[in-house]
């Protein structure tokens, strides 16, 4: 059984707490919650962040509880927003929540004596007036109390609606009627979110008497300063229709070794001492840590299957020893994201017919200049056609050279390399 609190030191995820609540953890088994507003299709690594925590707080013990926004996603949080946030279609939100919720069951135990336990604060709220919203959740803070808030300060110069204004009335009463009906005396976050958190102990210590408890955790940045999980490509997202395993992997192996330690005590679930004892064993190959974290967590958010698959597209695309056999043993998603690391043309399903000459082919597909250079290459023993070695001028590419009846990799040297996709 883990130390929640101090898991969460070591690992530098701790950021702020309200008094009393590492004592309240050390005498009983408490229940938490976390609140995740469905704004995206997908969950994404900077959400994961917030999974982590609850992950780690259910095996210390605890029961953790997962607060799907279908209200607060109406609305859109402002904490740290520059701007007003675009609203959402009801059917679009429906569908994110929809399939986050199954994303989630993944990463949490939904059975078991410290169950997750899934809401939906849409709930709360489906059959409330405004009326009822304005006396019994309107009432409990003032104006001042909200506008001292940074999530507040930080946008009335640039203009904050009632309708995000009132965000942080809805995060509070989530706490009040979860610490009601669930008893959950304890809501976590990111450091951004620490106004409104705090809010939230303040409506149940007015509305209901009690007493509840707030942890956050320091927003994940790079050692840039830009944030995490973002890339020129955008969001790294969790779904593998929008990020591939192959580009999610590639993503930890990629990462700054400035922002290794800090990435690897955040996500990964070894021990202590597990953790220091890598950290020690490759301070000076961090290239094998991030190999490390990165299957750790492609195994963990995708797949076994998926990681192998991943070592696979790795291993055609940058290992010496890849072979005719390794192109074979992959299957058509595999070079599909194999077409999507490495430049790509189409050729069409005649011409292969037809068949085509293999100095023909690299002038027409760009791979080289021109036919002579082409020539040149192949005299050089530099073309190979999936993996296998082009010497001859007048070779000839046909259907029979397809992956799959749809690829042929087609390489001009080492770096050179072109996904051949069969249009009809």
């Amino acid at each position: 059984m883990l130390d929640f609190i101090d898991e969460l030191k070591w690992r530098g995820m701790l950021h702020n707490t309200t008094p009393g609540v590492e004592e309240l953890l050390s005498e009983k088994k408490i229940t938490g919650y976390i609140g995740f507003d469905p704004t995206a299709p997908s969950m994404t690594i900077g959400n994961y962040v917030q999974i982590m925590l609850l992950k780690l707080f259910q095996l210390s013990g605890h029961t953790p509880i997962v607060l799907m926004g279908g209200a607060t996603g109406r609305i859109g949080d402002p904490s740290f927003k520059d701007a007003e946030r675009e609203l959402k279609s009801y059917d679009e939100l429906d569908r994110n929540l929809a399939f986050q919720t199954r994303q989630m069951q993944k990463f949490l135990d939904f059975e078991g004596p410290n169950a997750a336990i899934l809401v939906n604060n849409l709930d709360f709220y489906r059959d409330m007036n405004i009326l009822t919203f304005l006396r019994d959740v309107g009432k409990t803070l003032t104006v001042n109390y909200m506008m001292s808030k940074d999530s507040v300060k930080n946008r009335l110069e640039t203009g904050l609606s009632f309708t995000e204004f009132s965000y942080q009335l809805l995060q509070s009463y989530d706490f009040q009627i979860l610490y009601t009906q669930h008893h959950c005396q304890l809501q976590m976050g990111g450091s951004d979110q620490w106004g409104n958190i705090t809010s939230g102990t303040e409506f149940i210590r007015r509305n209901a008497d009690g007493k509840a408890y707030a942890i956050t955790t320091p927003l994940l940045t790079k050692a840039d300063g830009s944030k995490f999980g973002k890339s020129e490509q955008g969001n790294i997202w969790l779904d593998p229709d929008l990020t591939s395993p192959y580009r999610f992997y590639q993503f930890w192996i990629n990462a700054d070794d400035a922002d290794l330690a800090k990435y690897f005590r955040y996500f990964t679930l070894k021990s202590y001492e597990e953790v220091v004892q890598l950290e020690q064993e490759h301070a000076e190959n961090p290239r094998r840590l991030k190999e490390i974290l990165a299957e750790e967590l492609t195994r963990r958010v995708h797949s076994d299957e998926d990681f192998l698959s991943v070592q696979m597209v790795s291993h055609l695309l940058f290992h010496k020893d890849a072979s005719p056999e390794t192109c074979k043993q992959l299957s058509a998603g595999q070079l599909a994201t194999v077409s999507e690391e490495i430049p790509s043309a189409t050729v069409s399903q005649n011409v292969l017919q037809e068949g085509i000459s293999i100095v023909d082919l690299m002038a027409h597909t760009g791979i080289s200049p021109s036919k002579t250079e082409a020539r040149k290459a192949i005299q050089n023993n530099a073309v190979s056609v999936n993996k296998t070695k082009v010497i001859a001028h007048d070779f000839i590419i046909d259907s029979s050279s397809l992956l799959h009846e749809k690829y042929i990799m087609l390489e001009n040297g080492k770096k050179n390399k072109q996904m051949l996709i069969v249009e009809a």
